[in-house]
């Protein structure tokens, strides 16, 4: 189930717009950032009339970014994550409030989808090797995999927010937050902008995105990439304002060996990559939620999926199914535009 996902194409057209008439009103118009963050491009994009107020916020978005991937990662010496990992199975450890807030989102979105978003897959990050670090594509051998399986639960994980602590009951677990981690800083990225006076904006930090108010006066169109297409193609696009985009796709960490994709979506149920869908596209209301949820949508597959996102309020999503069919919810069908069947292809 690792996430640390490539970046995703968003269809969006920037326009400059006046706000004002002839006389020296201040003018709005377009400013940007991009670098990267969290080991995925981090673009971030606003209309303001004041450029330098955008430029700072925008600088302590970045810093964000860094605050958290520090706390996060598994690549980082000294991180919460590792500190968690190490004392697994014999001590609960104080960690900072964030990650404590984003194991408990994780829970909830474990028990939404019966186990099947699990940040306890961490167990198998060194069999299963796609993070940009350390890909090797290379199948691992079974009972390697099967050896783990054991390791993977997430009501082992014991969150105590009087004590400040977080404990992982079993030793030999690992945490590992990069089905949630990135949601949670376009979520607290998106409190930075809007603490500034930004109203009109967007984040993009790989699959994930937060909009804000609207683009010219309308809601931002946004692209869903094909998930079999050429890079930057978009099958379908959503009309959206004051929401999150979040995707999850067997796409962005991959490897094809003898005809058969293997990616980074792993079934915590079999450590296995997941077979039912091609990409999965969450709308909520939270980039925190929508990001977990993209991931166990995609490991539930489309019929359990889909009913899923039907079942929970401020959700919609679509859904590309391994046999190319794309899916729908009830509540988005007025905001998605198809612009052409998804590419089919292994």
């Amino acid at each position: 189930m690792v996430r640390s996902r490539a970046v995703l194409p968003i269809a969006v057209a920037f326009v400059t717009a006046c706000r004002g008439g002839i006389n020296d009103a201040p003018r709005s118009h377009i400013v940007e950032r991009a670098g990267v963050a969290m080991g995925s491009e981090l673009r971030l994009t606003a209309r303001t009339v004041d450029e330098a107020a955008a430029a700072a916020a925008f600088d302590a978005v970045f810093t964000e970014f860094d605050r958290l991937d520090a706390l996060m990662s598994v690549w980082r010496a000294g991180s919460d994550v590792l500190r968690i990992n190490a004392a697994a199975g014999e001590r609960a450890l104080p960690v900072s409030d964030d990650v404590r807030a984003a194991l408990r989102t994780a829970r909830q979105v474990s028990e939404w989808t019966g186990g099947k978003f699990d940040v306890t897959f961490g167990v198998l990050t060194d069999v299963w090797k796609f993070d940009a670090q350390d890909q090797d594509n290379t199948i691992p051998d079974p009972g390697a995999i099967r050896k783990r399986l054991p390791f993977i639960d997430y009501r082992q994980v014991e969150v105590d927010d009087r004590a400040g602590t977080v404990f992982l009951k079993r030793k030999g677990m690992r945490v590992h937050l990069g089905g949630i981690g990135k949601g949670y800083a376009v979520e607290k990225a998106m409190n930075i902008l809007r603490r500034a006076g930004l109203h009109d904006f967007m984040i993009q930090a790989g699959g994930d995105l937060y909009v804000a108010g609207r683009k010219n006066g309308r809601p931002w169109r946004l692209g869903i990439n094909d998930p079999r297409g050429p890079a930057g193609r978009s099958f379908a696009t959503v009309d959206l304002t004051d929401a999150t985009f979040s995707t999850s796709g067997d796409y962005a960490r991959f490897f094809i060996k003898d005809g058969i994709r293997y990616h980074h979506l792993l079934d915590p149920a079999t450590g296995q990559p997941a077979r039912g869908c091609r990409s999965v596209t969450i709308v909520a209301d939270s980039p925190l939620v929508a990001d977990g949820l993209s991931t166990g949508v995609f490991i539930l597959g489309p019929a359990a999926g889909m009913a899923l996102i039907e079942r929970l309020p401020h959700v919609e999503g679509v859904i590309v199914t391994a046999k190319n069919e794309v899916l729908v919810s009830s509540g988005l069908r007025d905001r998605f535009i198809l612009l052409a069947q998804p590419t089919d292809a292994p």
